[in-house]
């Protein structure tokens, strides 16, 4: 399956629009790894405990994107749009949105 951000392949022909396939990821994150942010905020630096729980948040929604797409009969989507929005105080929300195609 290929995922893009571009609206066309070059070299490639899309032959079917399929429609919107999308998949959304919302995780928490515990206790433990908010204080640990909290002192890495303060004190300085990357917090290495959020950053992962954004690439597992982005890699389920863009996952289960792909499966929606394949579910219409696509072989590609196109236009690929990542959303990430927080959800209260420790909830983290990711979502992938698409056009699920089929190209030649």
């Amino acid at each position: 399956m290929i995922v893009t951000t571009t609206p066309q392949l070059d070299g490639k022909t899309i032959s079917r629009y399929l429609g919107i396939a999308s998949g959304e990821a919302i995780l928490g994150a515990n206790v433990v790894r908010d204080f640990m942010a909290s002192i890495t905020d303060i004190v300085g630096g990357r917090s290495a405990a959020y950053e992962e729980e954004l690439r597992s948040a982005r890699n389920i929604a863009i996952n289960e994107m792909v499966e929606e797409a394949k579910q219409l009969g696509a072989n590609a989507v196109v236009g690929v749009d990542l959303d990430y929005e927080t959800i209260g105080q420790s909830m983290l929300m990711v979502s992938a949105c698409g056009t699920a195609v089929y190209i030649e």
